[in-house]
């Protein structure tokens, strides 16, 4: 009897041993199932950043400044961090989440928060909506962390502050690899006050951009070629916008303009300007060699005081100004090393009908409904001279000295001479 219940005992325990092996096969197969999913859905996330510390000494103090912000009162040098990106993109295929935050001294800020999708089919029209990059010419576009100069020109800061904006934009290119996908057009309609405040108006700018990129078949060579669009404007409250006129003896003034009743009782205060931008690399013996250029030319709408787009409903008059600016860039690698030299032009000119001693002249005759010129009237070149070290996969050194020179007027005070407001900024920049 003990015999068979022995038996039995060790039959059933025979029994259960493939099936509690089956079980833990079976669990082993679910987690790595699960665990290649985790995987799976990891690699679309995708988490890239850069800083950029940086040692700034200015000409003299106090100074106005597009070198990053101009300088505190009694202050020609500075230590900042100019950029702390963090960026989050989780790309599904056809459809994309994008948020970047930016941590400074200043505090903390969102860059870039939108969704981007592409429709199934050809995919080749893709939507994006939220805050983005304004799709005006190339520099607007171009990531701070791959800039070969430590900001964007004079004018893009001033036409376009910030660089990006609120809107919605329906973009036409082709996928990589098929034909055609050199052909990029951008149409979009935004708030027109930036990507940090509240829209103030009724009013939507359009923006619209074509580009096309080509690359030789020893692709040794690649070059781009766009033109933008930008029409828009915004609420002017108060009835009185001046344009450009002209007094009894014919001196370019100030005007106030009748023709804004037209408009109703809330006139627009114009905004419209063309672009034209190229770019062209040649990977050759001494290294690679870069040229960029980009002219811009407009309609601007600000006040007596400044050009500069308004985030905010301004309070004062409009003052409606032809403009016009451009930027040029030669860069050149140096062989095979780390070293990189970069030369940069640009120029903005806020109110092409008035120049030198003409601007802040006073008015002949009647001044009735005529305003005269001034400070914001001026215009400003720069030239940069930069190096740049790239010390490993991840780090890279800059050294830029900004020269700028304004147009000088007898008749504007403070600048019957050039300012003293040259910058050199040395920065180090680590991205991941």
């Amino acid at each position: 009897m003990t015999k068979k219940i022995i038996c039995s005992l060790f039959a059933a325990v025979g029994g259960l041993i493939p099936l509690q092996m089956f079980s833990q096969e079976d669990t082993l197969r679910k987690t790595l199932e699960s665990i290649q999913s985790d995987i799976k859905n990891l690699k679309k996330l995708k988490i890239s950043g850069y800083i950029q510390a940086q040692a700034q000494f200015a000409d003299s103090n106090g100074i106005s400044s597009f070198a990053g912000g101009s300088f505190p009162a009694n202050t020609d040098k500075r230590f900042a961090v100019r950029r702390g990106r963090v960026k989050f993109a989780y790309n599904n295929g056809l459809s994309q989440y994008v948020m970047q935050i930016d941590v400074t001294q200043g505090g903390v800020g969102i860059k870039d928060a939108y969704v981007r999708f592409t429709e199934p089919w050809a995919k080749t029209l893709h939507v994006t909506m939220g805050v983005f990059d304004r799709p005006f010419g190339f520099e607007i576009g171009y990531s701070s962390s791959s800039r070969e100069t430590p900001e964007r020109g004079r004018m893009s800061q001033i036409i376009f502050p910030g660089e990006r904006e609120l809107g919605l934009m329906l973009t036409f290119q082709r996928p990589k690899g098929t034909a055609w996908n050199f052909l990029k057009i951008d149409a979009g309609m935004f708030n027109g006050s930036g990507s940090t405040a509240s829209d103030f108006d009724y009013f939507k700018d359009f923006i619209g951009r074509i580009r096309i990129d080509r690359t030789t078949i020893s692709e040794k060579i690649t070059y781009g070629l766009g033109a933008s669009f930008y029409n828009g404007g915004y609420r002017q409250p108060n009835r009185k916008v001046y344009a450009s006129g002209t007094d009894s003896l014919g001196l370019t003034v100030f005007a106030l303009d009748k023709d804004t009743a037209l408009f109703g009782p809330m006139p627009m205060a114009k905004r419209q300007y063309m672009g034209a931008d190229f770019q062209l690399s040649i990977d050759w013996v001494a290294g690679i060699t870069t040229l960029r250029a980009e002219y811009i030319q407009g309609v601007q709408s600000g006040t007596s005081s400044t050009s500069t787009s308004p985030s905010a409903q301004p309070a004062s008059d409009t003052y409606v100004r032809n403009f016009n600016g451009a930027y040029f860039y030669f860069i050149q690698n140096i062989a095979q090393s780390k070293h990189q030299l970069v030369v940069k032009y640009d120029w903005y000119d806020p109110n092409t009908d008035v120049a030198g001693d003409d601007i802040g002249k006073p008015i002949s005759g009647s001044a009735s409904g005529l305003k005269t010129t001034g400070r914001s009237d001026l215009k400003y070149t720069t030239i940069g001279l930069g190096w740049t070290y790239r010390w490993d996969a991840n780090l890279k050194l800059v050294l830029y000295y900004d020269m700028v020179a304004n147009e000088t007027s007898k008749n504007v005070s403070g600048y019957t001479k050039d300012l003293r407001d040259n910058v050199v900024t040395f920065r180090a920049q680590y991205r991941f």
